[in-house]
């Protein structure tokens, strides 16, 4: 994606700035490894580009902009927009719809947001387990949460998958904030842990989950050298157009 960096809409200082927002509101996340794939993936990169709400959720990405555009972020991951929307929502009354992963999974997140965040009502939907939709279940999937018309939808299906289903389906659907959020849904479970905060704090969360994800170690392995050499070819660029 190169110095495109520049376009992405990335709050990092008060999260309340996304509520003040109008319209339909679309949250994504970015990380070294999404950054990546999002080079060679045009759907991808136009879905993140468009988000109206990119947020750095890795501490790559958090480098990449401190040494390239010089500003000062932080970083936030999926379940901390989870979190905040959550509270939102309850102080508020509001409507929150889950879509993705199993049954399983979302009975579990159904019990706790109802003990959690009693004010607050929920439905949740499973999609299919496939790459793609068919027109049909994508019909389905539209129907399912316009009649429930919520204030916040949640959509995990891992990425850029749900990016891209985002992307391509928001203006048939119903929202007033949507967030892809990923593996927050098996965090709320608990079918996979967080890091523990301490390792959270001291910016090594992506060491935990690479430790305890056999594909997640994979990723990092092939995702993370690339995205450090994309940050020294930008470097040296910006310092060659200085120099000319």
């Amino acid at each position: 994606m190169s110095v495109e960096i520049n376009k992405y809409k990335i709050f990092n200082t008060e999260l309340e700035t996304i509520l003040e927002r109008k319209g339909k509101v679309v949250i994504n996340t970015i990380n070294a490894h999404s950054y990546i794939v999002a080079k060679n993936d045009d759907s991808f990169k136009r879905a993140l580009l468009k988000s109206d709400v990119l947020l750095p959720d890795g501490e790559g990405i958090v480098f990449m902009i401190r040494r390239l555009l010089r500003k000062k972020v932080i970083k936030i991951a999926g379940a901390d927009i989870h979190n905040f929307l959550l509270n939102h929502a309850n102080k508020n009354n509001l409507k929150c719809f889950y879509l993705g992963s199993s049954n399983q999974v979302l009975n579990i997140i159904k019990t706790k947001i109802n003990i959690q965040y009693p004010n607050i009502i929920i439905k949740t939907l499973s999609p299919p387990f496939k790459d793609v939709f068919s027109e049909n279940e994508n019909s389905e999937m539209h129907v399912s949460i316009n009649d429930f018309s919520p204030d916040i939808l949640f959509v995990g299906m891992t990425a850029p998958k749900q990016e891209k289903w985002i992307e391509e389906n928001k203006e048939f659907i119903n929202f007033k904030f949507v967030a892809s959020i990923g593996a927050v849904f098996d965090f709320i479970a608990k079918t996979k842990k967080r890091a523990p905060e301490w390792m959270i704090k001291i910016k090594l969360e992506w060491l935990y989950r690479a430790l305890t994800s056999w594909r997640l170690t994979k990723r990092y392995l092939y995702s993370n050298p690339l995205f450090l050499i994309e940050i020294l070819k930008l470097r040296i660029k910006k310092v060659l157009n200085k120099l000319n």
